[in-house]
């Protein structure tokens, strides 16, 4: 009889062994598990939303919401009141764009657009139009940091951008809590040091760490609008903005008729 020397064991037997090594993966599978929990939420309130509005970008500034819309000949920018939801100035791109992330440096806005190869700079006060910028592959989702901009494109890097001449500075690959790759990075916000990014076509909310890309937690918003209200299939979760100066969060999503301000409820 073969025997193995096992911390905890003084001889074990070969026909025990795989029992217990099926007993350790299936520990080692419970923790991977347990540290993949999800945060929950708490709506705090809920605003409307224009019901015919793509989300692909969205930003807090100044007590106003910025959006970017999506689909072509139906892609914009818009400057939206948060109570009413009303649109108080927007910008139509032509037909050929398809309107994807957007943030705000400096005075100004900056939008993706999603395989065009271009970013459009504009003027946040007027809309107006400033300049141009091209960057490889597709756009997704976009923010910063103070320092660069991020931007995802579906895949699992994330590319910083300098915000000035908009030249790739470096790339972050992301992972998941068991260091897989993580596909489908859509719409970006950057909050307390954190990325944090909506995962398309799924209800859930992934913070990640811009030093080391893994995945430091979730949020599942699961149940936050019922989906039987939504008769696109493309109606998915997508939009997320802070307010820095009250620490408020907002998520929304494309063609949704709702918008939330929501707090974050730590996972058990």
């Amino acid at each position: 009889m073969i025997s193995h020397k096992i911390p905890g064991f003084q001889r074990v037997s070969s026909a025990v062994l795989p029992l217990l090594l099926v007993a350790t993966l299936l520990c080692a599978m419970a923790s991977a598990q347990k540290t993949a929990h999800a945060d929950g939420y708490r709506v705090v309130h809920t605003y409307p939303h224009d019901a015919d509005a793509f989300t692909q970008g969205l930003i807090y500034l100044d007590g106003h919401l910025y959006e970017s819309t999506g689909r072509n000949g139906k892609s914009s920018i818009r400057k939206v009141d948060l109570t009413t939801g009303k649109m108080l100035q927007h910008y139509d791109l032509a037909q050929q764009y398809f309107g994807e992330g957007l943030t705000n440096w400096g005075d100004d806005l900056v939008q993706l657009t999603w395989q065009a190869h271009l970013g459009f700079v504009y003027d946040r006060a007027t809309f107006k139009w400033k300049r141009s910028f091209e960057y490889a592959g597709e756009g997704w989702g976009l923010t910063q940091d103070g320092k660069q901009l991020i931007l995802s494109d579906g895949t699992p890097v994330l590319r910083f951008l300098d915000p000035q001449s908009f030249a790739e500075t470096k790339r972050l690959s992301v992972t998941d809590e068991k260091g897989q790759p993580l596909v489908n990075i859509n719409e970006l916000e950057y909050i307390h040091g954190e990325i944090y990014a909506n995962i398309w076509e799924t209800d859930q909310i992934v913070r990640i760490s811009p030093k080391t890309g893994k995945v430091v937690g979730r949020i599942d918003l699961t149940g936050i609008i019922d989906k039987n209200t939504l008769s696109d299939p493309n109606a998915v979760l997508n939009g997320i903005a802070y307010d820095a100066k009250r620490d408020r969060i907002f998520v929304t999503g494309k063609l949704w008729p709702k918008l939330f301000e929501i707090k974050i409820v730590a996972g058990r």
